[in-house]
């Protein structure tokens, strides 16, 4: 008799098709047209890219040497130092580490700074993503919630209240993800003086700083001082709209000693997977050289359906957007007359509309949905001229 092998306890997850994804898996199957408002894959939304300029830095002959630096390549790193300097944050470049994504990022961070069943916080609304970071690194998700009153904000004292013995780090996305709530500057010295009273380090994801909204300041954690340990992390996914070429990094700040012994420990981490291949290394520099091309086409694009968006509010009373100042999402208010998931599934269903529920992001009751301004122009004011026409009884 066989007897059949058990599975970790951390990956017990529920992977059974929900009834949205199940909709939106038949309507494309069955070649039916779908508005996609969640569109959040930049190379599958009509922008133009320079395949030759993007590829041919990965024919460089230095590709066939193996470096197994763990930090990652000197150039490449330096590369990363180039962007923090043209936006007025010195780094060195020892400072610097290399990965593959900001996930294998938060891996690696969680690994450092937490043991299993340690606590990092996490502001609320946010990606549902870190739902599964946690878990496969037996680390524990306490949100803390951002408030919104004419604009999104965080209340340190209610963050205070989340601080275990167990908690380990703050995390937030700057700016957050889907709310585009910038993190001010009132505020990273409440997060950094709460850090600095309870031991704590400070992750701040900044994949979307590059696309403020209008006159909206983007200012990166890596300026200014730092108090407390400090680990930013960002990547091409966004930054070059390149989400395909998994490059991404950790840039490390704080007090020494604290800050030297955090690289020695990352350094060995990293030097355990030594994730991230030649190619991409020696393609970094150029790709985050021409960044500025495909960054201005999407904050073009951004600008063109927040106004397709706002123009088509202003013709109707039942829907609401809320304060926006940077990234890629809107979060609409809608009449909670049915569950976001219900109604979500809904314009699936009836409309060929796709939109993200609000509690797929953490946003509490009913009565939200985050759409994606990605989405070609046309497309995205079909989508929204049908959501809206549900509230008119079309």
């Amino acid at each position: 008799m066989s007897v059949v092998p058990s599975f970790s306890s951390r990956t017990g997850w529920n992977t059974e098709e929900t009834d949205l994804a199940r909709a939106l898996r038949e309507r494309r199957m069955a070649g039916l047209p779908l508005f996609d408002l969640t569109a959040s894959n930049p190379t599958h939304c009509g922008f133009e890219y320079d395949a030759e300029a993007i590829l041919a830095p990965l024919r460089e002959s230095r590709a066939l040497d193996y470096d197994p630096d763990p930090r990652g390549m000197q150039t490449a790193r330096e590369a990363v130092v180039r962007y923090y300097a043209e936006q007025g944050s010195p780094l060195p470049a020892e400072h610097v580490l290399l990965t593959t994504s900001t996930s294998e990022a938060y891996s690696y961070l969680f690994r450092l700074l937490a043991d299993p069943g340690d606590e990092i916080l996490i502001a609320q609304p946010s990606y549902p993503l870190f739902d599964f970071l946690v878990q496969l690194e037996d680390v524990r998700l306490v949100p803390y919630a951002l408030f919104y009153d004419h604009g999104w904000h965080l209340d340190p004292e209610s963050l205070r209240r989340r601080i275990g013995p167990r908690t380990r780090a703050i995390a937030l996305v700057h700016p957050n993800n889907p709310t585009g709530h910038f993190t001010k500057a009132s505020e990273r010295e409440a997060l950094e003086q709460l850090c600095a009273e309870h031991g704590l380090a400070l992750i701040v994801d900044e994949v979307f700083l590059d696309y403020s909204i209008e006159s909206f300041p983007a200012v990166s954690f890596a300026a200014g001082e730092h108090p407390v340990l400090t680990f930013v992390l960002s990547g091409l996914s966004k930054v070059a709209g390149l989400p395909q070429m998994k490059a991404s990094w950790i840039a490390a700040f704080g007090p020494q000693p604290v800050l030297d012994a955090a690289l020695k420990r990352l350094e060995v981490i990293a030097d355990t997977f030594l994730a991230m291949n030649a190619p991409v290394q020696c393609a970094l520099p150029a790709w985050l050289e021409n960044r500025v091309a495909i960054q201005q086409q999407i904050r073009l694009r951004l600008r063109e359906n927040l106004n397709l968006l706002d123009a088509a509010l202003a013709r109707q009373v039942m829907v609401s957007r809320l304060e926006l100042e940077a990234g890629w999402y809107a979060v609409l208010r809608i009449p909670a007359l049915v569950p976001d998931e219900d109604f979500a599934l809904r314009m699936v269903l009836e409309h060929g509309v796709s939109v993200h529920p609000g509690s797929s992001f953490g946003f509490a009751g009913s009565g939200w949905l985050v759409v994606s301004l990605l989405a070609p122009p046309h497309e995205f004011a079909s989508g929204m001229e049908s959501l809206l026409g549900v509230f008119r009884g079309n």
